[in-house]
């Protein structure tokens, strides 16, 4: 499937500033799951803006600006081709040691009731994959008939899960699944990117998880909608969890605490 992206970010950073930086995670890379097409990202500072890859392996870019205007309008656009391999992301190039990704976050801290009951379930060769997809829909049964806290609220995206709605987003279903995975030993990460909507729903900028396979390697789970990222999914970028895979981090000298508004289209062909 092709998918063109048009994505908006609006950041507000204040008066009084002389100067900002922004790290920003919103450049995809090629994988066996997708070919990047074409990828513009328009703001003030871009043209000078160094890229790098950081320590997760993802296309990053340090833009900045001297007396920003109060309100920074950041626009994305591109076009990417997907393709559909159940979930299965494999070992991109520039990936540090899987084991990084077993290290607990504020944000990752197992649940109790999702854990437990798989503390003694095998997770070694064939078994792990079965265990993955048993997680994932114990997640859904816990997360669904819960309140979500103030610090997932926060990292959160406000989606639905199918066409029901859930008082959680899609960062708390990844960072559950995360969790729990974690908790059992496997390598497990947060994956941010887009999904092109179906049935009427709207394209978003999504979050999901991943774990690792010993054969198979990196492995999507979108906990949120049931089921392994599709050909609807665009990957973009990972992290430890919601913060570290944050599209936009911004580092000012002064100002008001900052509000990140986002607006996503996309058109599948």
């Amino acid at each position: 499937m092709q998918i063109s992206i048009r994505h908006q970010l609006s950041l507000g950073l204040g008066t009084g500033l002389s100067r900002a930086v922004q790290h920003l995670l919103l450049t995809p890379q090629n994988s066996g799951s997708q070919t990047v097409r074409e990828w513009h990202i328009d703001m003030p500072g871009i043209d000078e803006a160094p890229g790098f890859f950081d320590a997760f392996g993802n296309r990053a870019h340090l833009a900045s600006q001297s007396r920003p205007e109060a309100k920074l309008v950041i626009s994305v656009s591109g076009v990417v081709e997907t393709h559909d391999r159940n979930g299965v992301v494999g070992r991109p190039e520039r990936e540090p040691v899987p084991a990084l990704f077993r290290r607990v976050t504020p944000l990752t801290k197992p649940i109790g009731a999702v854990v437990g009951k798989f503390r003694q379930a095998p997770k070694a060769g064939g078994e792990r994959i079965a265990l993955l997809h048993a997680l994932m829909a114990r997640v859904a049964e816990v997360l669904d008939v819960t309140e979500p806290s103030q610090s997932q609220s926060q990292a959160g995206q406000q989606q639905s899960r199918g066409a029901e709605a859930t008082p959680h987003g899609a960062a708390d279903y990844a960072h559950a699944f995360i969790g729990a995975a974690r908790a059992l030993e496997i390598p497990a990460r947060y994956v941010t990117g887009y999904r092109c909507g179906e049935d009427g729903q709207p394209a978003t900028f999504h979050a999901w998880a991943e774990a690792f396979d010993d054969s198979l390697g990196w492995i999507g789970f979108d906990t949120m909608l049931g089921n392994c990222p599709t050909e609807r999914h665009v990957r973009v970028a990972c992290g430890l969890d919601a913060l570290s895979a944050a599209p936009v981090r911004s580092v000012p000298v002064a100002g008001t605490p900052q509000h990140l508004t986002m607006n996503v289209e996309t058109v599948a062909q």
